[in-house]
């Protein structure tokens, strides 16, 4: 537990290292910058995972939901030997 200081009304407050405390005399979020950035990279998070040709939803029937997960298994062979491929080029010369 330590203090942090409020970016909206410059007062420190007690802080827990948790993005979502609130000030103590105001009563806004302590994150302040950390707050807004870690909601953006959550946002673009959940919108990779659902852009992604394999993402299994919860509405997917369940031929769909197999195929998708035969799908994502052939996928990471075919990285994995792309991947090796790369290595050896790197490797051999030298």
């Amino acid at each position: 537990m330590g203090e942090k200081k409020c970016p909206h009304c410059n007062a420190w407050s007690k802080w827990n290292q948790d993005i979502n405390d609130t000030c103590e005399h105001c009563g806004h979020q302590l994150g302040g910058a950390d707050l807004h950035y870690h909601e953006k990279r959550l946002a673009q998070e959940k919108a990779n995972r659902e852009n992604w040709i394999f993402y299994i939803k919860d509405t997917d029937s369940g031929f769909m939901k197999g195929a998708k997960k035969v799908g994502n298994f052939f996928y990471t062979i075919y990285i994995s030997i792309i991947t090796f491929i790369a290595w050896l080029i790197a490797v051999l010369p030298g």
